[in-house]
């Protein structure tokens, strides 16, 4: 993590840049050591009031805080406080979104045999989604767009389950099942 300061009116001393670079490297902990994060600190003085504006930002990060007060070690302290309030709820976020994409795929393996092959051959996963209501044309160039083999879709039109799917030679095939 990369952290730069800035000093508005007036000179820092050294205790004051170490405490604040001390305190600041402390949130790398909460998005590990090896994200690539720039720490904007930018620490001002006017009259009484001392303020601390800092911006973090990173590759899915960008997160600001703003505090003063009458001290500017708890200016600092109230500000990183601030910044790991936002940086907890952030990673909780990120996780919770990997907890449920992880459990909206339902992964099953299952076995059988082929007979004469003599080798068993394996369905390593199922999944399970809610598939868009479309019109043949609109499936036909959402799958060009998206470039891939096949697209699931419910058929806007006959309201079953359709499946778009291209051809060797470059054209689609369209499979629509009659229950």
């Amino acid at each position: 993590m990369n952290i730069a300061f800035t000093f508005k009116n007036f000179e820092p001393s050294e205790h004051l840049k170490k405490y604040a670079r001390r305190r600041f490297e402390k949130l790398a902990r909460f998005v590990g050591k090896s994200a690539n994060l720039e720490l904007q600190v930018a620490l001002s003085l006017d009259k009484f009031r001392q303020k601390a504006e800092v911006q973090l930002v990173g590759d899915s990060i960008n997160i600001a805080a703003v505090e003063q007060s009458e001290d500017m070690y708890a200016t600092i302290d109230l500000v990183l406080d601030k910044l790991e309030a936002q940086l907890k709820k952030h990673v909780s976020r990120v996780k919770e979104r990997r907890r449920s994409a992880r459990t909206n795929a339902n992964i099953d393996v299952f076995t059988y045999h082929t007979e004469g092959e003599g080798e068993d051959r394996a369905i390593v996963g199922t999944d399970q989604f809610v598939p868009k209501p479309l019109h043949v044309d609109e499936a036909a160039m959402q799958l060009d767009a998206l470039d891939y083999e096949f697209l699931v879709f419910l058929n806007a039109e006959s309201e079953r389950i359709n499946v778009i799917y291209r051809r060797r030679n470059g054209d689609f095939g369209l499979i629509d099942p009659v229950v």
